[in-house]
């Protein structure tokens, strides 16, 4: 048990705009967007086509089924809403750590499998527009990185399926290296992204023990673990991707605060780095590193090693042969030749937000709520105590978000596309009373959703 901690946490101190009927309030809002996106947008696609989805605003099929993770999704539910919150409290903080992200790899994995094996698991990466369709195709990959960018148009020879297109040549090149170390197809690619995925609960709980307050981080485990979002980590890339970008988040946090500013500085920095090359739209990224700079008094020290680790990956590609803005540019036209051509920005500019309230769930739009009055309070653009500073540190990925929205780069499939900054949502639940009856809510979510809907991705 860790002496340094009451065997329960102290209440939440409830701001003047606080209070559970303007969190339900909140929540009853965020229910009436989802219905109006799926109402509307089915609509839409009745009668035009336009959407692209075949049950909006989620890809995905009405398809009511059961499978052998139910029991396990099941057992992990209740176990983590009866003993989360209160273990949450008495582990020592590394037992924490491990026992998040082995309880977030139960819940994930339980998932996944409702769904069985082949359908959950080993066929994700494995459809025309995956990852694994184009291994083949880099057997020398220096040449492969010069030419990607002739194959990325449609109506181009041998054009890239619409997820290679789509993203960077790192995202693709994770697949073919699993291949060449023998851990080739779709059972090893699928179980590899919801392993690594998962890890990101670790790495957000650093970021927030490092920047807010061990308490808070302590408050916020049991919300990451039974995250809804665990239905699109398993296994979709865009799970691997939310983990590389919350440990580079997480060691620019340790940077920041003093904790080995060299390597962590460097290490961060690198990760960072790679984040450029799975995902175009993760550059937003540099919203949340800039709210970690400020949370950690803007040290320029750890902002150099960062720099000098971001430098390093762009520097190998470029090297090899790739070029990043050249192909950006040919990915915007490429996704408007598409589906991206097709849907309408109209509906989806806010139908995406109805997707990330299922993604995130009704405590975190609560914790939001909260989260917003505690910034408002707080009135200033540095603030020390912990509950501002998480603040701070969820709105910034909230703002990344809405600028990724309101691009129009990401119009559907945003479940999984976005999952990276919806992660980071995620630890304003710490700022909610009572966490049994939320995450209740959370977990029946996700149950819901992984039970009725059968995901694509």
């Amino acid at each position: 048990m860790n002496r340094d901690l009451p065997r329960t946490l102290p209440p939440v101190r409830t701001t003047p705009r606080g209070g559970l009927g303007r969190d339900l309030t909140a929540v009853g809002a965020a229910a009436l967007l989802v219905l109006a996106a799926a109402v509307i947008g089915t609509y839409i696609q009745n009668r035009y086509g336009t959407l692209r989805v075949a049950w909006p605003p989620l890809v995905g099929d009405w398809m009511p089924h059961a499978g052998p993770g139910t029991p396990a999704a099941l057992l992990v539910a209740a176990a983590v809403v009866a003993y989360g919150p209160a273990l949450a409290v008495r582990l020592s903080w590394r037992r924490l750590l491990l026992a998040a992200w082995g309880v977030s790899l139960a819940w994930t994995w339980s998932l996944a499998l409702v769904d069985g094996w082949s359908r959950g698991v080993a066929e994700r990466l494995t459809t025309r527009h995956e990852y694994l369709r184009v291994i083949d195709r880099f057997g020398d990959i220096p040449a492969a990185l010069r030419d990607f960018n002739g194959h990325i148009l449609i109506g181009t020879p041998d054009n890239w399926p619409a997820h290679v297109a789509g993203h960077p040549p790192g995202a693709t090149l994770t697949f073919v290296l699993l291949d060449r170390i023998g851990l080739g197809g779709g059972g090893w690619a699928g179980a590899f992204v919801l392993t690594a995925g998962t890890t990101a609960v670790a790495a957000i709980l650093i970021a927030v023990r490092r920047l807010a307050d061990e308490s808070l981080a302590r408050r916020a485990a049991p919300f990451l673990v039974l995250a809804p979002g665990a239905v699109w980590v398993g296994a979709s890339a865009d799970g691997y991707f939310t983990a590389v970008t919350a440990w580079a988040v997480a060691l620019l946090a340790l940077a920041v605060t003093g904790h080995r500013p060299a390597w962590t500085g460097f290490g961060s920095g690198l990760l960072f780095g790679m984040t450029m090359y799975l995902s175009y739209g993760l550059t937003l990224f540099a919203v949340t590193a800039a709210a970690v700079l400020l949370l950690g008094g803007r040290k320029l020290r750890p902002l150099a090693y960062a720099v000098a680790g971001f430098l390093v990956v762009p520097a190998v590609f470029t090297a090899l042969g790739f070029d990043w803005w050249e192909a950006y540019r040919l990915l915007v036209t490429r996704y408007y030749q598409g589906a991206g051509g097709v849907r309408p920005y109209g509906y989806w500019v806010w139908a995406n937000l109805a997707c990330t309230v299922l993604v995130v769930g009704p405590a975190t739009v609560a914790g939001l709520r909260r989260a917003g009055a505690v910034w408002a309070e707080s009135r200033t653009p540095l603030p020390r105590s912990p509950a501002p500073r998480l603040a701070l540190l969820v709105c910034s990925a909230l703002l990344a978000l809405l600028i990724a929205d309101l691009s129009g780069m990401s119009k559907a499939e945003t479940e999984r596309i976005w999952l990276p900054f919806a992660f980071w949502l995620l630890p304003a639940c710490a700022l909610l009373p009572g966490p049994r009856g939320w995450l209740a809510g959370q977990a029946a979510l996700a149950l819901l959703l992984n039970h009725l809907v059968l995901t694509w991705w």
